[in-house]
């Protein structure tokens, strides 16, 4: 995961993967560079406040969750993550990892966890 997108891959047969990306459409582009940098700031961390919890929704079915990328993205989810009640029964780890290549993602998470 990163600050734009975030592959949510489940172990089934075969791997299941869902991407959640930020809603950064060129419209917010365009709107962001014209304003000024507290504007844009706040609209940004609006956008990832909502990719956040987009992604809270989805992890909230798992009984077990590594996250990791190349990005501090991670360390900032799973500190929101901790700080909500509802993820306190979820065990949730963080590594640190490469850019990734969708197959090297899918080896790493059947690494991880079987």
């Amino acid at each position: 995961m990163d600050h734009a997108s975030a592959n949510l891959i489940a172990l089934k047969d075969p791997i299941e993967t869902i991407n959640i990306v930020v809603a950064f459409n060129q419209q917010a582009k365009e709107d962001i560079l014209d304003k000024s940098e507290k504007v844009t700031y706040h609209k940004t961390q609006q956008l990832l406040s909502a990719y956040y919890k987009k992604l809270g929704e989805a992890i909230k079915n798992y009984k077990a969750v590594i996250l990791f990328g190349p990005t501090n993205a991670k360390v900032e989810l799973y500190n929101i993550l901790k700080a909500d009640l509802q993820f306190v029964k979820i065990k949730i780890e963080v590594k640190q990892a490469d850019k990734m290549t969708e197959n090297q993602q899918h080896a790493f998470v059947r690494n991880y966890f079987l």
